[in-house]
C-alpha cells in the first residue's frame, strides 16, 4: 500500500478556524501530514472579533474525521509569546516543521469596499493591516528557524488575486484591503529569496470566489443550494468550495519541484490544471481567468482606466 503523499511531514496552518484555512488543514491531514491548526474562535474562550460561530475545535474534529493527526489550538498570532510557545511545542513534539500556511486574516470585517482612504474608518483600516500583515510576519519570524532546519521547507502565503490581476489598484475593495494583499505578495517574494539558501520555497496561493461560510451566509444559501444565489449574481457560478484550494495547497506541498513556483502567486484554478485535481463536484473552476475574460468586461473603467 502506498503511503499518503505527505506522510512524515509536519504542517502548521495558521488561521484555520473556517474557510480556506480550515479546508487546507483538513486536506493536508488527509494526505498524511501531522497538522497543527490554529485560530482564535473557541468553544472555551468564545468568538473572536470576527464574531462567527465556527470554532477551532470544530476544525480539529474535521481533521480527526478524515483520519488525520495533529492538534487544533487557540492561538492569537498577533501575540508573539503565544506564537513562540506554539512553535516550541511543535519542535518539542516533532522536532521539525515542513509546511507553514499563513492564512490569518479576517480583516475583511473592517473593509469598507469602494471607500477612499480619507473616507475609510482609520481604526478599522489599521486593524486590518495588523490582522493581515503583522500576523504573517510574527508567525514567520518564529516558525522559519524550525522550517529551514531541513531542506524542502515550504511557506504558503494565502492571498486574494493573482499577481497579474493585482497589478492595478483594486479600488473597489479599498485602500487597506488592497494594501494587505499587495504586502502578502511582497512577503512571498522576500521569503523565497531568504529561504532559497536553505533549500526552501515560498509560494502565494489565491483561491477564487470562495464559498466560505461567511459568503454563503451573505447570499442566504448553504452549500447544498448555493446555486440559488445565481439569480442574484450569475457570476457566482464560477465560485468554488474551500476544499478546492485545500487540494491545491496539498498538491503543491507534495510536489518535489515546488521550488519552480517559489516567489510567485498561483491560483487554485491554475494548480488544478497542473496537478489534475477537481473541486468536490468534479469541476475545475478558474475564477481569475473568468474575471478577466468574462466578468470584468461588464464593468466600467474608472478615470485611470482601472476596473
Amino acid at each position: 500500500m502506498t503511503a499518503p503523499a505527505l506522510s512524515g511531514k509536519v504542517a502548521l496552518v495558521a488561521g484555520a478556524t473556517r474557510g480556506a484555512g480550515r479546508a487546507i488543514a483538513v486536506e493536508l491531514a488527509r494526505a498524511g501530514a501531522v497538522v497543527y491548526a490554529t485560530g482564535r474562535s473557541s468553544r472555551v474562550d468564545g468568538r473572536s472579533e470576527i464574531d462567527r460561530p465556527e470554532t477551532i475545535e470544530e476544525t480539529g474534529e474535521l481533521i480527526a474525521a478524515v483520519g488525520g493527526d495533529g492538534a487544533a489550538l487557540r492561538v492569537d498570532h498577533l501575540d508573539p509569546d503565544q506564537v513562540r510557545a506554539l512553535v516550541e511545542r511543535i519542535d518539542g513534539e516533532h522536532g521539525r516543521l515542513d509546511i507553514l500556511v499563513n492564512d490569518i486574516f479576517g480583516g475583511d470585517r473592517y473593509a469598507q469596499f469602494g471607500t477612499a482612504l480619507w473616507e475609510h474608518d482609520l481604526d478599522g483600516g489599521l486593524r486590518m493591516l495588523r490582522m493581515g500583515i503583522d500576523t504573517h510576519v510574527i508567525t514567520s519570524h518564529f516558525a522559519l528557524p524550525l522550517l529551514i532546519r531541513r531542506p524542502g521547507g515550504l511557506v504558503v502565503e494565502m492571498t486574494d488575486g493573482t499577481a497579474e490581476y493585482n497589478v492595478a489598484y483594486r479600488h473597489q475593495v479599498g485602500f487597506f484591503y488592497d494594501l494587505v494583499k499587495a504586502a502578502v505578495q511582497r512577503m512571498t517574494t522576500a521569503l523565497a529569496y531568504e529561504m532559497a539558501p536553505h533549500g526552501g520555497a515560498a509560494v502565494a496561493v489565491t483561491p477564487g470566489w470562495l464559498r466560505s461560510e461567511n459568503m454563503l451566509d451573505a447570499f442566504g444559501v448553504t452549500e447544498d443550494n448555493w446555486r440559488d444565489a445565481l439569480e442574484q449574481v450569475p457570476h457566482f457560478a464560477i465560485s468554488e468550495t474551500p476544499t478546492f484550494v485545500g487540494r491545491a495547497v496539498t498538491a503543491l506541498a507534495a510536489d518535489p519541484n515546488v521550488g519552480e513556483f517559489s516567489g510567485g502567486v498561483v491560483s487554485s484554478g491554475q494548480l488544478a490544471q497542473r496537478y489534475g485535481f477537481t473541486d468536490v463536484d468534479g469541476s475545475r473552476p478558474d475564477c481569475w481567468r473568468y474575471l478577466v475574460e468574462v466578468q470584468d468586461r461588464d464593468l466600467p473603467a474608472n478615470t485611470d482606466g482601472y476596473r
